[in-house]
């Protein structure tokens, strides 16, 4: 999620800025929601326990919990800013519907959960990550499944080549430009890749989740520099 969530490392911009940022930032951003929930209402039975790590201000349990009414939603972020401004946005649900765990980086998260999830979903959160970081987080979530269950993850992407990536960011940088930032802005934006942000191929993401363990791995979605995944355990 690019502009940017916490890491454990700091916060480059503060929880409040992130919901009037990110549209701003990455293509598409309200369709990777769109498209999870159009994806989990796909599957066979609405899930029961829906996990969503990376969670940020809510934004995908606030559109997801009208749709799935029977399911149960656990939020979890390494910022408790982030968990805090969640906590405002969906106050009026039920609280039996929302559990909010404690403040844990995904491949950190060790809490003893009652039930194990249909579905977990990382949206733009485990980029940030190192390669072995990145591998404990999505170990961390097949393991949290339920056998049979979904795990749905939305990340930056790096493309190919090198000549693909000066292209992916010049291609990204004008959309940015066309969508009020300024050409400073979107520099010091474009420099965080491979510094702040450490994107993996599509090649590598699904090498990775299939050496995870999952028996399906597919690729769902594809546009600027990110890219959506689902996988069934």
């Amino acid at each position: 999620m690019t502009p940017a969530k916490p890491t454990q490392k700091g916060t480059p911009h503060l929880p409040e800025d992130y919901d009037a940022r990110i549209s701003g930032v990455l293509p598409y951003y309200s369709s990777f929601h769109k498209e999870t929930i159009n994806f989990v209402k796909s599957l066979p039975s609405s899930p029961k326990i829906w996990m969503d790590t990376g969670c940020g201000t809510g934004s995908l349990v606030h559109k997801a919990i009208e749709e799935f009414p029977s399911t149960k939603f656990l939020l979890l972020d390494p910022s408790e800013g982030m968990l805090d401004q969640a906590r405002e946005k969906i106050s009026s649900y039920p609280a039996e519907r929302l559990e909010f765990l404690r403040s844990s980086p995904t491949q950190e998260f060790s809490h003893k959960l009652d039930e194990q999830p249909d579905v977990i979903t990382a949206i733009q959160c485990h980029h940030y990550l190192s390669r072995e970081d990145r591998t404990k987080a999505i170990k961390v979530c097949y393991n949290l499944l339920k056998e049979g269950g979904v795990y749905i993850t939305f990340e930056n992407i790096r493309p190919l080549t090198e000549e693909g990536i000066i292209t992916g960011k010049r291609y990204w940088g004008n959309f940015q430009l066309t969508h009020g930032r300024n050409k400073k802005e979107v520099m010091e934006h474009l420099e965080r890749f491979d510094t702040e942000y450490f994107p993996i191929t599509v090649e590598e993401h699904l090498k990775l989740l299939r050496e995870t363990g999952f028996k399906t791995v597919e690729l769902f979605w594809y546009s600027y520099m990110q890219a959506g995944f689902y996988c069934i355990k």
